[in-house]
């Protein structure tokens, strides 16, 4: 293995870290699908705000989402391709 290549397989290793949550998957995939807010997350899971909140903030902090503020509410979405590309081989397409 060259070495050149161990900070792309650290930050490959954290990224999937981060995804290695059963609601993370799930709302990973959901974003794939559409962006959303927090609320709809909520309505769709049926877990706590808060704990919703946690798992974006994971998500966010590993680079994987961003949100972007629509008036009081934040919208999210998959912005690392990475990731995008990974959801998709997990879905089958």
């Amino acid at each position: 293995m060259k070495k050149d290549s161990e900070p792309e397989l650290e930050e490959i290793s954290e990224i999937l870290k981060a995804m290695a949550h059963p609601a993370r998957l799930k709302i990973l995939e959901g974003l794939m699908e559409n962006e959303c807010n927090v609320g709809e997350i909520q309505d769709k899971l049926h877990l706590p705000q808060s704990t919703i909140s946690q798992h974006l903030k994971t998500l966010k902090n590993a680079g994987i989402i961003k949100g972007t503020r629509d008036g009081t509410k934040i919208c999210y979405r998959v912005i690392d391709e990475k990731v995008r590309k990974i959801i998709g081989i997990i879905e089958g397409k």
